[in-house]
């Protein structure tokens, strides 16, 4: 048996309480057959304790040893003053860092990437954080791509989460990565959240919230996810809202930062891409339980969304449940 994929998170002091707690949870909880998946170990770049942001310190299990081993490297929110002031490493983090393998994963949340970005690593690629921190990311790393309008960015070996429970959105975008619909989702479940916001869904900048729940459009996103299967229009959304069209596509834009059209297609996918990793049934009768209406249609929006057909795309979670078992 492999080895579980080993997580080190990298906790900069002083580290944003939140942030740090998120990728031990949702890692640690992620199983296969009541085995871990993963193996999580937290550490620092002296071996010593870190202090929160949020009034409590943490202890971590190890020192910068722990990165040199580590198949994903994951940095957390942090307010350390050379880092988020003046753009640059301490000689402690400096060499904490310089300890990541280069075959290693590595991950930021929210502020994390102030890190990521100190280190040179994330020049000339796309890249987000907490939208509140995006200009003060933008002016101390002008190579740094920076795109606040988004929940995470996969650069694929580099990948950055917006800020707080975004962080939680992309972890579980990495398990699904990793293991597949089935494995993300029980962790979702665990940990009572959404099992999927997609990474270009918009943050929430000062958006005002609706006055009550009667003015959300969550309800029926809820039971759009539970009819996929059926022919909805944008105007039986509306009326289940209880809403004129127009204000449903405005109330629904505001809160998922996508059309309905775009949202329910992107659904629609994710329900084809869970059936496909159970592959017990055909091309057909996937695309048909999704919504996606044909076999056709499924390979149309699988190759545009991951660049695979319906066959590869199963056969590549086959192969992975081989090798990880």
């Amino acid at each position: 048996m492999r080895r579980p994929h080993r997580v080190a998170v990298l906790l900069v002091d002083p580290v944003v309480g939140f942030d740090a707690a998120i990728a031990p949870t949702l890692f640690g909880a992620a199983e296969a057959d009541g085995e871990p998946l993963y193996e999580v170990v937290t550490c620092s770049a002296t071996g010593g304790q870190v202090a929160s942001t949020n009034g409590f310190a943490l202890v971590p299990q190890a020192g910068p040893e722990a990165l040199d081993d580590a198949d994903t490297v994951i940095v957390p929110g942090t307010r350390n003053a050379a880092v988020r002031r003046d753009g640059r490493l301490d000689d402690a983090v400096g060499a904490a860092v310089a300890r990541i393998p280069a075959t290693a994963r590595t991950v930021s949340i929210c502020t994390g990437a102030f890190v990521l970005a100190a280190a040179g690593l994330l020049d000339g690629r796309r890249a987000t954080t907490h939208w509140r921190h995006a200009d003060a990311l933008r002016a101390l790393h002008p190579a740094v791509d920076v795109d606040e309008n988004v929940l995470f960015v996969d650069g694929g070996d580099i990948l950055t989460s917006a800020g707080l429970a975004a962080g939680i959105d992309l972890c579980l975008h990495i398990i699904r990565r990793d293991h597949g619909g089935q494995v993300a989702n029980a962790v979702a479940r665990f940990c009572v959240v959404p099992p999927w916001r997609e990474g270009s869904q918009a943050q929430f900048i000062e958006a005002p919230l609706p006055h009550d729940d009667s003015a959300s459009t969550a309800a029926t996103r809820e039971w759009a996810c539970a009819h996929l299967q059926e022919p909805l229009t944008i105007e039986q959304l509306a009326a289940h809202a209880g809403m004129s069209t127009r204000t449903f596509i405005r109330r629904f834009r505001e809160e998922t930062g996508q059309p309905p059209g775009v949202w329910m297609r992107s659904r629609r996918l994710d329900r084809a891409r869970e059936l496909l990793e159970a592959r017990t049934l055909s091309i057909d009768e996937v695309a048909r339980r999704s919504g996606l209406g044909s076999g056709a249609n499924l390979r149309h929006h699988l190759r545009r969304g991951l660049g695979m057909s319906p066959t590869s795309y199963r056969k590549a979670f086959a192969d992975r449940e081989f090798t990880d078992a």
